[in-house]
């Protein structure tokens, strides 16, 4: 699916910042895995990225704000289309990534929300 470029700016403003690294070239995603601003889409990086739809598009959800992050491209793939809980592929390991595949779940506001947006039940 084609991201605006505001919605990958978007969705890169809400991956965490990392003090002493530049918020504009890197940050770590949901799953604490590196993530580089220009390696969008380079599957092929260890600090590649992909925006996830949290709440999948296969069950209702869209490219609504609320319900877009930046996720490193392994965590994407490994999520696919679970909601609330998924499996996160890889992590931070200083300042590399790393394989660490772990359950993890949507933090309860975030489900709230978009419960609200998408009326889950």
């Amino acid at each position: 699916m084609a991201f605006t470029e505001q919605e990958k700016r978007a969705a890169w403003n809400k991956a965490r910042e990392v003090d002493g690294y530049d918020k504009n070239m890197f940050r770590k995603d949901a799953c604490g895995a590196w993530i580089a601003w220009s390696k969008y889409g380079a599957r092929d990086n260890d600090y590649g990225w992909e925006i996830d739809h949290i709440y999948p598009v296969e069950r209702g959800g869209d490219n609504h704000p609320e319900n877009l992050r930046a996720l490193h491209y392994r965590n994407n793939t490994s999520k696919a289309d679970d909601y609330p809980s998924y499996m996160a592929a890889v992590q931070a390991d200083s300042n590399r990534n790393v394989v660490y595949e772990r359950p993890l779940t949507v933090n309860k506001a975030k489900q709230k929300r978009l419960s609200d947006i998408y009326h889950i039940d």
